[in-house]
């Protein structure tokens, strides 16, 4: 099993977010950039509009579990930033609530089909 390698710190996170190369649903916003690295390296971020901390927490479990499961199909020497919106935290009065994890999937593929970085 791969260990996911994130970005360590904000020169790198700044570098993805000034390329502008991104794509967004209801629930996630992904950025991507080429590293020069054989390696994907992934963060996450999650604001306070999502919720609170168990909330926020469950939030960016859900992501980095749907990119695990799913990296062998991604392309090679990315920086993907995967920032976590107010629309993944359903109220508890919807139909969606709680969200699930095949709801994070399936937006995490089809925003990386739109970048078309899947193999």
């Amino acid at each position: 099993m791969k260990k996911t390698i994130s970005l360590k710190n904000y020169l790198q996170f700044k570098a993805v977010y000034n390329k502008r190369k991104a794509k967004s649903d209801k629930y996630i916003t992904l950025f991507i950039r080429k590293n020069g690295l054989d390696i994907n390296r992934l963060d996450i971020s999650v604001s306070k509009k999502v919720g609170n901390s168990v909330e926020r927490h469950r939030l960016t479990r859900l992501i980095r579990e749907s990119y695990r499961l799913h990296e062998d199909e991604f392309n090679s020497g990315l920086d993907i930033v995967v920032v976590g919106k107010a629309g993944a935290n359903p109220k508890k009065d919807e139909k969606d609530y709680p969200i699930k994890c095949r709801d994070i999937e399936r937006s995490l593929l089809k925003l990386a089909g739109y970048h078309k970085i899947l193999v």
